[in-house]
């Protein structure tokens, strides 16, 4: 799953209900921890209050630019109703990746390779969030968000890639629990 897809999925549902993976900085470092190597921070990472509330703004207007994305289709239900409106997400998200530039660099430790860095100093939170944003606009700018959906099972709010003609939910158990509650409805007394 792309860095941009695993972001806006930090909204997701659960029997209980919706959960959020960045309602506290607890939860947002173990995330950004478990994504480390993709988003080039310290294993040790240690959010604080102030960027996870940042990282939740940019993380909603990224859902409000899926919401666009998807249309005419509806957006997912976990937050459709309380999204950023459209301009004002698109200049956050445009915005935000270009608060921490990276520029191409040649490593040589035995063979070619190339890495990227930081082009101007900055933060961490500006980091991190830049290249979040990045991922959103690399993303949405290419080939595989002609293939977003949003996954209509029941409880489900996600968002996935449509990789075949007749897929309609992100995974099995929402295409199981879809046929199920079809079934109980078609079936129903």
């Amino acid at each position: 799953m792309s860095l941009t897809l695993e972001f806006v999925s930090t909204v997701g549902a659960e029997r209980s209900g919706l959960v959020d993976r960045l309602s506290d900085a607890d939860g947002m470092t173990a995330w950004v921890r478990e994504h480390a190597a993709a988003l080039d921070v310290d294993p040790g990472f240690t959010a604080t209050e102030q960027l996870r509330a940042e990282t939740v703004q940019l993380r909603q207007a990224v859902r409000a630019l899926f919401a666009r994305a998807v249309d005419p289709d509806p957006p997912s239900r976990a937050d459709a109703a309380s999204l950023p409106g459209f301009v004002e997400s698109l200049d956050l998200v445009n915005a935000t990746a270009l608060a921490a530039p990276t520029a191409p660099q040649l490593s040589w430790d035995g063979e070619p390779a190339l890495v990227t860095v930081p082009a101007v100093e900055a933060g961490a939170s500006a980091w991190l969030r830049g290249r979040l944003a990045t991922a959103a606009v690399e993303f949405l700018s290419g080939p595989e968000c002609t293939h977003l959906r949003t996954c209509q099972a029941p409880r489900c709010v996600l968002y996935f890639i449509k990789e075949h003609p007749r897929q309609e939910w992100c995974s099995t158990a929402c295409g199981n629990r879809a046929r199920a509650a079809r079934h109980y409805r078609e079936h129903k007394k």
